[in-house]
């Protein structure tokens, strides 16, 4: 079973669904992570991230899990090894390949078939779980979700907010895992809303249908 938390860039996604999973006794699920565990995987084989075949066999093959707070892969903790500027540039190439979406939306879907998962992506609501009996799709305004990188990563304001509208388009026009909100997603805008108070609210929607 999967409760399933989608949105766009800096829309907080990521830090909401692993406190969620936390409070309610779930996995959290990072589908990111499993890109990036191919990407890193690439670089350290010296596959090209443009080899869409070659790609596609090295998903099907990794052995990609989730441990608490930690992205394994085999017995290797990867967790900080995937958060590179490099991994995640290769990541962002690696994730456009149909072959290895599907390689890893089958491996999603063995993950939270059998356990209790908190899972945080583009496509967990709409491709991966359509089942899911709880969708959320977070979102906030640019310039709230420009901020907020920027805090994160020092970066300024104004060249966040930039790129981000350039990757809001690349993600919503994409031929394969488009972002966009599943018909029975719960919509939750978290501009103004302090970090506590959202997550409050996709807990309370959890236990307002029994699942936690």
């Amino acid at each position: 079973m999967v409760i399933a938390i989608d949105g766009p860039a800096g829309a907080g996604k990521s830090t909401v669904a692993r406190a969620v999973a936390a409070r309610l006794g779930f996995t959290f699920l990072d589908s990111g992570a499993m890109y990036r565990a191919v990407a890193l995987a690439a670089l350290e084989g010296g596959i090209d991230s443009d080899d869409g075949a070659a790609l596609t066999s090295l998903a099907e093959q990794l052995d990609v899990r989730f441990d608490g707070t930690r992205v394994l892969l085999g017995d290797r903790d990867i967790s900080a090894a995937i958060r590179t500027p490099e991994v995640t540039a290769a990541a962002s190439r690696v994730s456009v390949h149909p072959g290895v979406r599907e390689a890893l939306v089958a491996r999603q879907r063995a993950l939270v078939g059998a356990g209790s998962y908190v899972a945080e992506g583009r496509d967990i609501g709409t491709v991966v779980s359509p089942e899911s009996p709880l969708k959320v799709f977070l979102t906030a305004s640019d310039e709230e979700r420009a901020r907020r990188r920027a805090a994160q990563s020092g970066e300024d304001v104004a060249a966040v907010l930039a790129a981000q509208r350039h990757r809001d388009a690349s993600d919503s026009e994409r031929e394969h895992g488009a972002l966009r909100a599943a018909p029975d997603a719960v919509v939750l805008d978290t501009t103004g809303l302090g970090f506590d108070q959202v997550v409050d609210r996709v807990s309370s929607l959890a236990t307002e249908r029994g699942l936690a």
